[in-house]
């Protein structure tokens, strides 16, 4: 068996626990692209169920709108992930389940997309949710390769969020 959690994300796992758990605070997640790498990894960390409020899978359109939120609006005219989307499907989490932070992303993992930026594989968009705003990021991996695309993805919402977490993130915007 592979070493789990992915190597490049213990550290982060580490650092997101003691933060947390330090301050009594607490994370849910909403994630496609990733395929629940975000939340597998968090509970991975010995005292999980002390941070750890939930988290979802909403990998197609229809398990979004069942459960993160998502109506008939929203899907009317999509065209892919956005840094808007995940912002609302992480405010949508952490409202639902009454968590301190919410992280949220979505993404082209691959090997195969669309042509245009947000649907080229390698793509993300990550957002968390907090009572004070959301902070958006993007990130591409510039890679077609899914498996890398995954984890890369996983790390780079974990890094946002120990950024929101320790305020080292821009301002977010309410």
């Amino acid at each position: 068996m592979a070493e789990f959690p992915p190597p490049s994300l213990q550290p982060l796992l580490q650092e997101i626990s003691d933060l947390l758990k330090a301050r009594n605070e607490t994370v849910s997640v909403a994630e496609t692209a990733a395929g629940g790498l975000i939340s597998a990894s968090l509970l991975s960390t010995p005292g999980a169920s002390s941070i750890y409020k939930g988290g979802l899978t909403v990998y197609t359109l229809e398990s979004r709108l069942a459960f993160a939120g998502w109506t008939q609006e929203n899907i009317k005219d999509y065209k892919g992930p956005t840094t808007e989307i995940v912002a609302n499907m992480a405010e949508h989490t952490r409202l639902t389940l009454g968590s301190t932070y919410a992280v949220s992303e979505s993404g082209t993992a691959g090997p195969t997309g669309g042509t245009t930026r947000n649907r080229i594989p390698g793509y993300v968009a990550m957002a968390v949710s907090t009572a004070q705003g959301q902070v958006k990021r993007e990130f591409d991996t510039e890679s077609n390769n899914r498996a890398e695309n995954m984890v890369a993805f996983a790390r780079e919402s974990l890094k946002l969020l120990i950024d929101v977490i320790l305020s080292r993130a821009e301002s977010p915007s309410l």
